[in-house]
C-alpha cells in the first residue's frame, strides 16, 4: 500500500512539474504556432499521445495484406486527404503543414515509423487533440481497412520514388484557379482558337 501511495504522489509531482513547465515555456514565449515546441511540450505531448492508445490497439498488427492494390488506393487516398498538411513524399514541408503547432512531423524519420502499426492506425482513425490531426475513422469496417492501408503506405514513405510521387501530384485537390487553367489549356490543345490566359491569337 505504502508502494502505490508513494507513486501516486510521484505521479502527480512529474505531472505538476510537467505542466508547470509547459505554462512557463508558453507565458514566455506566447502562443504563436510560429516558434518550435518546447522540449518539455514535446516529451509531455508524445507521452499523452502514447498514453492515449489503449494498449489493445497499440498491440495491434496489421490486418490488411499489403498489395498493390491496397497501396494504389492508399496512395491515392493520401494524395487526396493527407498531402495538403503532410506532402505527398510525407515531409510535413507544405504551407499548411509548416503552419501547425506542433508542426506536421517528417513522418520517414523515426519518430513516426517506430510507432506501432497499431498506434498508426490509431491516430489516423481518432485524429490528436490539440494538433490540426482530424480523426479520419468513418466507424465502418472499409473506413478501418482504408486506414490500415494508409498504415502501409506510412511505412512507404521513406522509400518513395519519383514515379509515384508524380502520380501522387495528379490526384493532388486542385483550387479553382488551377481547375480553370487546366480546362483553358485542354480547350486550347482541342482546337479552340482561344489560347491558355483568354488571348486570342491575331
Amino acid at each position: 500500500m505504502k508502494a502505490v501511495f508513494l507513486a501516486l504522489v510521484f505521479l502527480i509531482v512529474v505531472v505538476c512539474a510537467a505542466a508547470g513547465t509547459v505554462a512557463y515555456s508558453i507565458a514566455s514565449r506566447g502562443l504563436s504556432t510560429r516558434v518550435e515546441p518546447s522540449r518539455a511540450e514535446e516529451i509531455l505531448a508524445r507521452s499523452m499521445r502514447r498514453l492515449a492508445t489503449p494498449g489493445a490497439v497499440r498491440s495491434r498488427r496489421n490486418p490488411v495484406e499489403a498489395s498493390k492494390e491496397v497501396l494504389d488506393e492508399a496512395l491515392g487516398h493520401f494524395a487526396d486527404h493527407c498531402a495538403a498538411c503532410h506532402a505527398n513524399d510525407g515531409s510535413g514541408d507544405t504551407e499548411m503543414g509548416r503552419s501547425f503547432y506542433p508542426k506536421a512531423p517528417d513522418m520517414r524519420r523515426a519518430a513516426t515509423q517506430s510507432l506501432t502499426d497499431g498506434e498508426l492506425f490509431s491516430i489516423i482513425e481518432n485524429g490528436i487533440r490539440l494538433t490540426g490531426m482530424p480523426a479520419w475513422g468513418t466507424g465502418t469496417p472499409d473506413g478501418e481497412r482504408a486506414s490500415w492501408g494508409l498504415v502501409h503506405f506510412v511505412r512507404r514513405l521513406p522509400a518513395l520514388t519519383a514515379d509515384e510521387i508524380g502520380r501522387m501530384e495528379k490526384l493532388n485537390p486542385k483550387t479553382p484557379e488551377q481547375l480553370r487553367e487546366e480546362e483553358e489549356i485542354r480547350r486550347f490543345l482541342a482546337g479552340d482558337d482561344t489560347p491558355p490566359g483568354g488571348r486570342t491569337i491575331p
